[in-house]
């Protein structure tokens, strides 16, 4: 996997084909791989649901199957009640799905096409973590986040982390993330190009933000470790400290999910 993926970066690097300022043209590019969801069940070579850990995001997960249903061609992940509380203590659950150890993505353009329900302590994401993120404390290995979106806001959140944004707090130079306006009652598209010299970022094809690799003079793995494959993580999270707090009265809320497509660009 790793063989195919450091192959396909070098094609499109020794190639000349990579600019940092793109158009979200589809015609620039090939799709290689797609996920519809049209099964009765989530593909098991592709994804796993992402179990519960010490992380703020993480710490409401469940393979619960309650948090889970494939409906009309779509993959839904839920925010819930949990009514089992002698199994499990966690107030409320979430479903999540992720390609860790099964699929990386390594340059390119991802997209997803998903609706997100509205809640109060509502915190759907689209994201992407290294898959040699066991070598890497974070956030060293850098994170991408495709989209994340609040309670039951009209707009989501587009950003990078690396050391150089947490640990040198340079966040403004240059911009690390953005927002953009989203039909909170649609699917809406949430994609992002990934370049040797940028990523750039995109919902409904209007581009939100570039983030370019500069010449720190401490070496890409502070500011743009994005040079490697990275693995892609789906969930709808409930509460934290940027969201707030969760108003039960809210729940169940849905992240439906219609399709993931990967592409590389046209020869």
């Amino acid at each position: 996997m790793r063989k195919v993926f450091v192959l396909m970066w070098s094609a499109l690097f020794l190639g000349g084909l990579i600019s940092c300022v793109s158009s979200g043209d589809s015609s620039r590019w090939e799709l290689v791989w797609e996920d519809d969801f049209n099964g009765t069940s989530f593909d098991t070579a592709t994804w796993s649901k992402i179990p519960r850990a010490n992380p703020e995001w993480a710490r409401h997960m469940s393979d619960n199957e309650a948090c889970y249903e494939m409906r009309d061609g779509n993959l839904v992940l839920k925010g819930i009640v949990n009514t089992d509380l002698e199994n499990d203590t966690a107030p409320y659950i979430t479903g999540g799905v992720y390609t860790k150890n099964k699929r990386g993505f390594h340059g390119g353009r991802l997209e997803v096409k998903a609706k997100l329900q509205g809640a109060q302590g509502a915190w759907p994401a689209i994201w992407l973590k290294p898959c040699d993120e066991a070598q890497w404390k974070w956030p060293w290995a850098g994170e991408i986040d495709v989209m994340e979106r609040l309670n039951h806001d009209s707009i989501a959140y587009q950003t990078i982390h690396t050391a150089y944004t947490i640990e040198r707090k340079q966040t403004r130079n240059p911009r690390h993330g953005s927002k953009g306006t989203i039909n909170p009652d649609d699917y809406n598209v949430y994609a992002v190009e990934m370049y040797p010299d940028s990523l750039v970022f995109f919902i409904n094809e209007n581009r939100t933000f570039t983030y370019p690799r500069i010449d720190t003079g401490e070496g890409d793995e502070l500011q743009f470790p994005f040079k490697k494959p990275y693995y892609l993580l789906i969930d709808m999270q409930l509460d934290g400290g940027w969201v707030g707090p969760v108003d039960t009265l809210d729940l169940p809320v849905e992240m439906v999910v219609d399709w993931v497509r990967y592409y590389k660009e046209k020869e």
